[in-house]
């Protein structure tokens, strides 16, 4: 007699697993504080009297920064295992948004966005994705993906709102600093994504390769 597949609740929660939970909430968190910015642009403008354009290309520079950042952290991250990227971000994350509090030029503004956006890289989706990918079953792995990108993108919803909370009760300079302490705890949530070990090319590995790299040039060689 056949047996039909089992779709119980039981055979679907593996798909909810530490990883995933983990990954989420490091999405969650990282994509909040930086949906966040676009707050802080008229309470910096009139405080030092900046031109809005001066703020806006700092944002500009941020991004900037996490889209280069993005494929570096995943060289990283495969180099010296995902932690080592997070952990990185993590601190680029904090030291940023923590100098952002005392900037009070608009170049010093931009340069401190340099480190915030390579910290967004370093915690943002190419890094955390990679991770839970690799973590998740084959029928549980594109959902588990599109859980983990909804989780970023309801840090957006939330970030900014967070802000304008926050705003009215501290100074701008205030708000950075705790949201620099926020980003600290992406690392309490670090244990959750496992631990993979760093890929340490071995020499007779890239002999081999020289070897066959030699031999694919020897055969193309005209007769």
């Amino acid at each position: 007699m056949s047996q039909t597949p089992s779709h119980s609740p039981a055979a679907r929660a593996s798909l909810f697993t530490p990883i995933l939970i983990g990954g989420s909430i490091i999405l969650l968190i990282n994509f909040a504080l930086r949906a966040s910015f676009g707050v802080f642009q008229i309470p910096i403008a009139e405080e030092f009297g900046w031109p809005r354009t001066d703020f806006s290309l700092a944002i500009a520079i941020q991004n900037l920064a996490w889209g280069i950042g993005q494929p570096l952290f995943g060289a990283l991250a495969e180099k010296w295992g995902d932690r080592f990227a997070i952990v990185l971000g993590v601190f680029l994350y904090a030291l940023g948004l923590v100098m952002s509090a005392y900037a009070t030029t608009p170049e010093a503004m931009q340069l401190w966005e340099v480190a915030v956006g390579f910290g967004v890289a370093g915690t943002g989706f190419g890094v955390i994705l990679a991770v839970i990918g690799r973590a998740a079953s084959d029928e549980n792995r594109s959902l588990a993906l599109g859980i983990a990108t909804a989780a970023g993108s309801a840090g957006q919803v939330v970030g900014a709102p967070l802000a304008e909370i926050l705003l009215a009760y501290f100074s701008w300079q205030s708000v950075f600093i705790i949201f620099g302490a926020l980003s600290l705890l992406i690392l309490l949530f670090l244990p959750l994504l496992g631990k993979r070990p760093r890929r340490w090319p071995a020499a007779a590995s890239w002999k081999q390769a020289s070897e066959r790299f030699s031999n694919a040039l020897s055969a193309t060689r005209p007769i």
